[in-house]
């Protein structure tokens, strides 16, 4: 195996590529954990391909020695939260989050000692420093389940996606004060665009993760989480499906319904693929192996930071 080990990744064809991933990771007992938002070729070289709170159940259960995330870094980092023990590595360590981002947490601890009241609710898109200065964390899957089990008379702040935290409030009709971030990928789409896309496809449903801005969920046939979306075009009777949410969902959709017309929920500039997210896709093949390889860039993190973000994420785990 000299030629791999002394050559680049990128000198390797891709189904060598396939070959070394799968024998390096049964030589490091390594788990591939990738989000439905990863390119296909990786999604499909994944041990589980599932939604964040999904991949953070098989974070906190498998047995393996190395837990190679392909998504971004605020799921690697929540692997590590769940598994100080255990190597935690990612393709490209500079796959972040637009979302996370927006949420600093300077500011965001200013903020929330301005409302020491609130039970601080945070989407799980986010640091592990927000995860830590929070109460219990939520995913677009498990959101309602978890504000449901919070006392009516305790007043919630929700943080950092201000979209997904406007449709709960609607959902469910508790008011919340929220944190003003959103998603650069759920709010690129557009209105105009998608409803111009219906009147070419007219039986298709729109179906739209709660990221997405209010304007778009309003034309709506159906809301929800990635997993839940891609369950809705598997059961529902339609044949056809306008799909608003980032558009890696597309391959294990039409994995499960290859009869059925998928349509990707179109941005506002027609000439970019901004409903790709550009930082998961900075994770590829030759990462990969690369990653494999090396157990390189690995996640590591302060053991404090560790156990206070560890708390709000076993809280959600438990009151899932």
């Amino acid at each position: 195996m000299a030629f791999f080990e002394e050559n680049t990744a990128e000198a390797l064809p891709p189904q060598d590529l396939v070959t070394e991933i799968t024998r390096l990771k049964k030589a490091r007992n390594a788990v591939i954990l990738a989000h439905f938002y990863q390119e296909s070729e990786i999604q499909d070289l994944a041990d589980h391909v599932e939604d964040s709170l999904g991949l953070a159940r098989r974070a906190q259960t498998t047995d393996a020695d190395v837990i190679v995330f392909a998504g971004v870094h605020f799921m690697a980092e929540t692997a590590k939260i769940l598994n100080p023990t255990k190597k935690v590595v990612i393709p490209d360590l500079a796959a972040g989050c637009s979302l996370a981002d927006s949420c600093p947490p300077d500011e965001f601890g200013k903020f929330k000692i301005s409302h020491p009241n609130h039970f601080v609710v945070s989407y799980i898109n986010c640091t592990a420093e927000i995860k830590a200065m929070s109460d219990v964390i939520c995913t677009s899957s498990n959101a309602e389940k978890i504000l449901s089990q919070i006392p009516e008379n305790r007043p919630v702040l929700f943080a950092p996606d201000r979209n997904l935290g406007r449709y709960l409030m609607e959902k469910t009709g508790r008011n919340m004060l929220l944190w003003d971030g959103s998603c650069m990928v759920h709010d690129i789409f557009s209105e105009k665009r998608i409803l111009q896309l219906k009147t070419k496809h007219p039986a298709a449903k729109i179906i739209a993760h709660p990221e997405c801005e209010e304007k778009i969920l309003q034309h709506a046939d159906f809301i929800g989480s990635t997993s839940k979306l891609l369950n809705y075009v598997e059961s529902d009777a339609s044949n056809e499906f306008i799909v608003v949410t980032e558009s890696g969902i597309l391959h294990q959709m039409q994995k499960k319904v290859p009869h059925k017309t998928l349509l990707a929920g179109p941005p506002e500039d027609a000439s970019c693929a901004c409903n790709e997210c550009p930082h998961m896709r900075l994770n590829t093949l030759e990462k990969l192996y690369l990653c494999l390889r090396d157990l390189s860039p690995e996640i590591t993190m302060d053991e404090g930071l560790r156990l206070s973000a560890l708390r709000p994420l076993e809280r959600m785990l438990e009151w899932s």
